[in-house]
């Protein structure tokens, strides 16, 4: 069996939904289709999630959600119209939706009716059976998921019938709707995968694959053949967006391989992401960008048992919860999206800090990106060696260089505003 997760670009228009089918019907072995919320359908254009978080921000106000709910109206109206379905019990949904929004269900409910109709139409297109993710996915409490779940949903696909689930979202053990973080359909689907051992998940998007660079970035940048499981994971957390850096924990045990695949061009082979990758050398090189960084020093700081919980406890009173972190003799430095935190909340941190575990220093500042290499068997040095060598002819300043952490990846610290120029000097210089 194949598991098919399809993408809001994959699903924006009625166009696109036609493609879907003809993807699912040209493999019987393709049986469950896992849907996000329909995308843009050009530059210009909203996604279906995003006019929903508008509503429930407007829901939250005491303002009617109406007005923007409209568009979200006549987009679905559109597809069911051009689809040739009828819309009666469509349209008596949006209406339950929207009062629902109005009525202060929250963001989280909000958000996920774009994957819910999503399905919902697709069920109807297909003459496929819906499942809604509400009554087979349990999350817990941190956002990972209860292995009941995989009980659950494996009870409830039988042989020889076909699927459509809605991605994005499930309920927790006390029966509340509750998400994934934004593009948590790709978890879904490694979680419908997992739950059926299937024999691989599909992830269909816009783009032939995971590319090498960013190919906004880099002109011709090459998609990557196959790469570890590793691989994506690291990859992804610094930037790559293509596949959700979570949708590897639920298909790691099982050793489901994974193809990433474009929607629009079906037959190109995509990236193969595997338990162990058969590509040996380097596979790409990506930017997270919008980061701040916490520098703090205090003599002997790693001599009392517990102190680096302890300070970490106290950043995630704050709200800041740390991406990357680096460790000196007495001295600690974290990165953090600067989103997390204003300035107001980063300086009363720092009182804090220092005035609870005695700090001899501390500073917050802004601007970082992370860039980081991946690859297979790499010598670190050397790869190391001529990425700083290209960053620096190219005038871009290095703040850190991290090598050894990981046997995958290795990181360096650039100015924010440099991140695509870094991002360019590199895969010129090692790809």
């Amino acid at each position: 069996m194949i598991v098919c997760k399809f993408g809001g670009s994959s699903l924006a228009d009625a166009g696109q939904m036609k493609k879907v089918r003809a993807i699912l019907e040209s493999d019987s072995k393709r049986r469950i289709a896992v849907v996000s919320a329909p995308g843009k359908r050009n530059k210009e254009d909203e996604k279906i999630t995003d006019l929903l978080y508008q509503c429930n921000a407007l829901a939250q106000k005491g303002q009617s959600c109406r007005p923007v709910f409209n568009e979200i109206v006549k987009r679905f109206m559109q597809i069911a119209k051009e689809l040739k379905l009828d819309d009666r019990e469509l349209s008596t949904m949006l209406d339950s939706i929207r009062v629902a929004i109005d009525a202060g269900r929250g963001a989280d409910y909000a958000a996920s009716r774009g994957e819910y109709l999503s399905a919902y139409v697709m069920s109807r297109f297909l003459g496929w059976e819906f499942i809604d993710a509400a009554d087979a996915i349990v999350i817990n409490a941190d956002s990972t998921v209860n292995e009941s779940t995989y009980t659950k949903l494996s009870e409830r696909i039988e042989d020889g019938k076909n699927y459509v689930i809605p991605g994005f979202y499930g309920e927790t053990e006390q029966g509340v709707l509750k998400t994934f973080s934004r593009g948590g359909s790709d978890i879904t689907g490694a979680i419908v995968a997992r739950a059926v051992n299937a024999e691989l998940y599909e992830n269909w998007t816009d783009v032939s694959g995971i590319y090498r660079a960013d190919p906004r970035i880099v002109e011709n940048a090459e998609v990557i053949p196959s790469m570890s499981y590793k691989e994506m994971r690291e990859l992804a957390d610094v930037g790559a967006s293509v596949f959700h850096e979570e949708a590897i924990a639920p298909v790691y045990s099982s050793g489901i391989p994974i193809n990433v695949k474009n929607t629009n061009k079906p037959e190109e082979p995509g990236t193969m992401i595997l338990p162990v990758a058969e590509y040996k050398g380097l596979s790409g090189v990506s930017a997270r960008t919008g980061l701040s960084r916490i520098s703090l020093r205090k003599l002997m700081l790693f001599k009392k048992s517990g102190m680096r919980h302890a300070l970490l406890t106290m950043l995630h009173i704050f709200g800041i919860r740390p991406c990357f972190s680096l460790f000196g003799i007495d001295s600690i430095v974290w990165f953090f999206e600067t989103k997390q935190a204003s300035e107001s909340v980063c300086q009363a941190m720092c009182d804090r800090l220092t005035k609870d575990f005695g700090l001899d220093t501390i500073s917050v500042d802004h601007g970082y990106a992370i860039l980081g290499i991946t690859g297979q068997n790499m010598d670190e040095a050397v790869v190391s060696a001529k990425a700083v060598s290209a960053l620096t002819e190219a005038g871009i300043e290095v703040s850190f260089v991290n090598a050894g952490s990981s046997d995958t990846t290795i990181l360096i610290g650039v100015r924010d505003e440099k991140a695509k120029d870094a991002v360019k000097a590199v895969y010129a210089e090692l790809f």
